[in-house]
């Protein structure tokens, strides 16, 4: 993937959005001196990226996250690292973006840097096992609530469509109707589908690029 200075990676609860900003940014400080992941997940999130930051850290990446993470806050004041993530325009910024449009609130505190600058890809992760984007329309649905409550609009879909341990290859090829379908009816390109690893290199052929990603361990 090509990477604008800021990734913005957004969808329904448990979509999948931190492991790919977390796979994501793995893969930008390949390319970049200066990588920094920012956590906006502020709504009882599955799975944050700040659980990552020793990961992170160790690859040179920094790591920036609300101290209120994880509350039960509704819209808690972003501290003063988010606003200089977007002001430094020498760092590529990954940002993890609360699930659906609650949590897109507080990248609205951030909109009107983003939009200025006009350096950045925002994309819908999708899951089509989750609950509530089981089909296109519903994704589609979802995608307009955030991007109101974010005032920003999607630029691209990722595919991260899974079942968790019992994903095979199956699932993985059985999901790119579905993400075209969407693609359609958003008029958003698909940007990339994501796999975890040993599935991705058993798929030979996939309609579109398939990116193989290394799935963070969960806290115990």
């Amino acid at each position: 993937m090509n990477f604008k200075r800021i990734t913005l990676l957004c969808g329904h609860y448990g979509s999948g959005k931190t492991n790919i900003a977390v796979n994501l940014a793995l893969a930008a400080k390949d390319q970049f001196d200066k990588v920094t992941i920012a956590d906006l997940d502020i709504v009882n999130p599955y799975y944050r990226s700040v659980d990552s930051r020793e990961l992170l850290e160790r690859h040179g990446i920094r790591v920036i996250c609300s101290e209120f993470a994880n509350t039960n806050l509704d819209v808690p004041a972003l501290p003063q690292e988010m606003y200089a993530l977007v002001d430094d325009k020498t760092a590529h910024a990954f940002i993890d973006v609360g699930g659906d449009d609650r949590g897109a609130l507080a990248l609205g505190r951030l909109r009107d840097r983003i939009l200025s600058e006009n350096d950045y890809d925002m994309y819908l992760v999708v899951n089509r096992f989750r609950p509530l984007t089981r089909t296109a329309q519903e994704t589609y649905d979802v995608m307009r609530e955030i991007e109101t409550a974010a005032g920003i609009r999607f630029t691209g879909i990722l595919n991260n469509s899974n079942l968790g341990a019992e994903t095979d290859t199956d699932v993985i090829l059985s999901s790119a109707a579905y993400a075209q379908e969407l693609s359609v009816l958003s008029g958003l390109p698909v940007v990339a589908a994501f796999a975890e690893r040993s599935i991705a290199q058993q798929i030979k052929q996939y309609p579109g690029e398939l990116i193989a990603m290394d799935l963070q361990a969960r806290p115990v």
